[in-house]
């Protein structure tokens, strides 16, 4: 049996679904279409049954994407996710509003539970409901008070699941000879609206009573300050460098360690496993890509928990409110600046927060313009060529011209962002208009199941879904990097060498490792397309690691200092830079110069060059379309601007 669980937005729904569910949920999309659907089992009768959660929306007619799921699946009892019954979630302190939804949905005739949640809200602003009366309105409905936050009403809501009475409802309509209208009759369904709220308001008047008056409500006082026109910003400035700030403090512990067990496990399997292809392949490809994607989980867990007690507190919507005018002449609304913000410390959980956008075409260019915000991976290779070409000195005797250049590198990706989406604003047609309807709830404390229960579900859809593709892509570049037409030959010629032979054996085994990738499949490729980067001021070397740091932007530094065999890896930054300041091309000129350097940068800004952002986008939009779009042009952008600064500066 299927069950469809409805309701207004910021009714609490998400509340009751984690209450009915608990951790038996799974993420996925609606058939054909990439809206996102919650699932999860409950237990009736010692039968498990599928709880469905729909999209909230406040009317069965739709004006998005996300509502237009809602009309489908109800209106069409053959489709598939079309429910046997339904757990409406309504807001007790607001009953008018939810009311217009939930007798639009009772007049389909399928039978229905009315849940009246939030009832302590409700109590706390004098709010008195006459429930039997309510139950006349709809006859076969059961209402049941519910506070889902603390687990009130869940063994009612069950058992009501069962009863006869909703099993046996009648056909009785609260509008009298009500027919679902066309999905494009506008006038029909304003009609229709009207005639149900006028219903509903001459009904309430005997059913809902206000014992106070709700004056000036606490909500209403602190949100003088949190959307006031200046220190609404201001306040929310602070709120997300706390949450950065506390990212990158307390993330870089556990993704340390997380790095250094995969690498432990990498190094115990190669001496485990007997040598061979079968012990490369786990120890260098499989731990290693495994490895790969959990070390994204601590930030992603952490974002999404802040994010989670944001939105649980009721603040959320406030940022939203405050942001979208700013937002909205690029192309994007209020709700896309947490995914912008959040795509700073890393583009993954950033796009995976597009979810709360409603409008299709603004999540789209939040997702395909969030990897232009300089995410942490990009920090060692900015470092790395800054420490090269930039001079350590002063501006006004006290402003270090290194760190004006990495504030420039953020900026520039944070310009470019606001521009493209501009542009995109103007390419991408939608019939459907971009509108923010947004209703402001009371602030509240966070239910802390529900926070936990949204990073679970979060973490597991980065890893399971998202991480099938990456551990696919990493065990390609493994190949890649592992096997060449002469690799074989030319290990062993330079195992002949003198030079070679007057080595330690830790000099030994990098030059054999720069000899190997030099002359692997991917070595003969950045060999191959040195022509092509030469007007960039790159050699081959930097062509591979290029190519290798698709897997992730920090391997550029990995690969450099492979190519180039580092020997001393107690001070490997230092002697990397080092060997790159001596390194020339052919005709004797330097191969990083201040030219080449910022080409590398400017190239770093905006290429894609990130593997596991291109899955998950992949994810997002259901699609290879999008993320192909967003490779192509953020390479062909990165390409022809870091070519103009190497001509300007040379």
């Amino acid at each position: 049996m299927k069950i469809a669980l409805l309701g207004n937005p910021n009714t609490g729904k998400s509340s009751v679904f984690n209450l009915l569910t608990g951790l038996r949920q799974q993420v996925g999309n609606f058939a054909g279409i990439t809206v996102e659907k919650r699932s999860g089992s409950i237990q009736l009768d010692q039968v498990q049954h599928e709880l469905i959660d729909f999209p909230g929306t406040y009317s069965i007619y739709p004006r998005s994407k996300e509502e237009s799921v809602v009309f489908n699946v109800l209106s069409d009892p053959s489709h598939s996710q079309h429910p046997d019954q339904i757990i409406f979630v309504a807001d007790a302190s607001n009953l008018q509003r939810n009311l217009l939804f939930f007798s639009q949905v009772y007049d389909l005739g399928i039978p229905c539970i009315l849940v009246l949640n939030m009832w302590d809200l409700a109590q706390r602003k004098g709010i008195v409901i006459a429930t039997e009366e309510l139950g006349n309105m709809f006859p076969g409905v059961p209402i049941i008070q519910s506070n889902a936050r603390i687990g009130l009403g869940k063994d009612r809501i069950l058992k009501a699941l069962t009863s006869e009475r909703i099993l046996d409802r009648t056909q009785a309509k609260f509008l009298e000879s009500a027919e679902l209208c066309a999905i494009d009759d506008v006038q029909c369904q304003k009609l229709e609206a009207e005639q149900r709220l006028r219903k509903i308001k001459d009904a309430l008047k005997h059913i809902v009573q206000t014992k106070a008056p709700d004056g000036d409500s606490v909500s209403r006082k602190i949100d003088r300050v949190l959307v006031h026109p200046f220190f609404g910003y201001v306040i929310f400035a602070f709120v997300l460098l706390t949450i950065f700030q506390f990212i990158f403090t307390f993330a870089n512990a556990p993704m340390n360690w997380i790095d250094s067990m995969f690498s432990h496990f990498s190094t115990w399997s190669s001496e485990t496993i007997q040598p061979g292809l079968v012990n490369d392949l786990i120890s260098q490809g499989i731990i290693p890509g495994i490895g790969g994607v959990v070390v994204f989980v601590p930030q992603i867990a952490m974002l999404f928990f802040f994010i989670s007690i944001l939105e649980e507190s009721g603040y959320l919507s406030r940022v939203v409110f405050i942001m979208d005018r700013l937002m909205r002449p690029f192309g994007l609304n209020g709700k896309s600046v947490v995914p912008l913000m959040s795509s700073v410390a890393c583009a993954i959980p950033g796009i995976m927060a597009t979810r709360t956008i409603s409008n299709w075409k603004e999540r789209l260019i939040t997702i395909l313009v969030a990897p232009f915000m300089s995410c942490s991976a990009r920090i060692p290779v900015y470092t790395l060529l800054i420490s090269l070409v930039i001079p350590k000195t002063f501006v006004f005797g006290f402003i270090n011209l290194q760190g004006i250049v990495l504030f420039g590198l953020y900026s520039l990706g944070i310009v470019f962002a606001l521009l493209v989406s501009l542009l995109l604003k103007l390419m991408i047609k939608q019939k459907e208009k971009g509108f923010l309807l947004l209703e402001l709830p009371d602030y509240k404390n966070p239910r802390w199941g529900n926070v936990l229960i949204n990073v679970l579900e979060k973490v597991k859809i980065f890893i399971f879904d998202a991480g099938k593709i990456i551990l696919a892509i990493s065990i390609i570049l493994w190949f890649l990097a592992s096997f060449g037409p002469n690799m074989k030959e030319s290990m062993h010629g330079l195992n002949k060498t003198r030079v070679y032979q007057s080595m330690t054996e830790k000099e030994q085994t990098k030059a054999m490792d720069s000899c190997k990738l030099s002359n692997s499949y991917i070595g003969i490729l950045g060999k191959g397309m040195e022509p092509v980067i030469a007007p960039l001021g790159y050699d081959w070397k930097i062509g591979i690691s290029l190519i290798t740091s698709f897997a992730a932007r920090e391997v550029f530094v990995g690969s450099l200092a492979t190519i180039y065999a580092v020997q001393d890896e107690s001070d490997e930054q230092s002697l990397l830079i080092d060997r790159m300041r001596n390194e020339v091309k052919t005709d004797g000129t330097p191969v990083f110069t201040l030219a080449s350097g910022v080409s590398l940068m400017v190239f770093y800004v905006f290429a894609m060059q990130c593997m596991a952002t291109m899955a998950v986008v992949k994810r997002e939009t259901n699609s290879w379309k999008w993320p192909v779009i967003q490779l192509v042009f953020m390479g062909l952008l990165a390409y022809f601007s870091a070519w103009l600064c190497f001509i300007l500066l040379s």
